[in-house]
């Protein structure tokens, strides 16, 4: 029986390639499509052998149904974080919805191949994932509604909200504008798209202050 430091040090190692594969299968089905993309050129971007890819997942099924609940874990942990982190600071939930925007942008400029794959396969019905895709996309947006209850609850926000609609709306946001600002006006900082959204969610479109 190992001890419990080789189990550890074996555990961060699995992760460090799980994480190799996670890197090399994102860029590649970002780049080529998921049908077009095969194990062996996994294997080949991330630098491991072929059979590791299936010591670590049973097919690039698999491998792709991990990588989104990897990715969209990562993406919901950086919004609660985001969360927490103003109520610690003694923000409003105002606040606590404008510093997630934040941090979902942040998330995005850091993985936009992931965020492509994920938004494209929202879309998708057909695939095997699907009800993974499903769950995962709802903690993230659970984050959010509970800021927006919260809010509700404590009367900084109006009880006339639709919470779960306004929670994927704002996340729908988040997602779409950043992936036109890494398309499109790639040209524009993170904090000039992030002022544009927080005016959005602020209500000042119009420009009144």
């Amino acid at each position: 029986m190992e001890s419990s430091s080789a189990a550890s040090g074996g555990s961060t190692r699995r992760e460090a390639t799980r994480q190799k594969l996670y890197e090399a299968a994102v860029t590649l089905i970002a780049e080529q499509g998921f049908s077009a993309t095969t194990v062996d050129e996994i294997a080949e971007r991330a630098g491991v052998a072929k059979g590791t890819v299936y010591y670590n997942f049973a097919s690039k099924s698999v491998l792709f149904e991990e990588l989104l609940r990897h990715g969209v874990g990562l993406l919901t942990a950086s919004l609660r974080e985001a969360a927490d982190r103003t109520a610690r600071e003694g923000g409003s939930k105002v606040d606590a919805l404008d510093a997630m925007i934040r941090a979902g942008l942040v998330f995005i400029d850091r993985y936009p191949a992931f965020t492509q794959l994920y938004v494209a396969e929202l879309w998708r019905t057909n695939r095997t994932w699907q009800s993974t895709l499903m769950v995962v996309r709802q903690q993230a947006v659970a984050v959010v509604e509970d800021v927006l209850r919260d809010g509700v609850a404590g009367g900084e926000l109006s009880e006339e909200i639709d919470i779960p609609l306004t929670a994927s709306a704002l996340v729908g946001m988040v997602l779409v504008a950043a992936l036109d600002w890494k398309s499109f006006q790639s040209e524009r900082s993170l904090d000039d798209v992030h002022a544009a959204l927080s005016r959005l969610l602020q209500g000042r479109v119009s420009g009144c202050r």
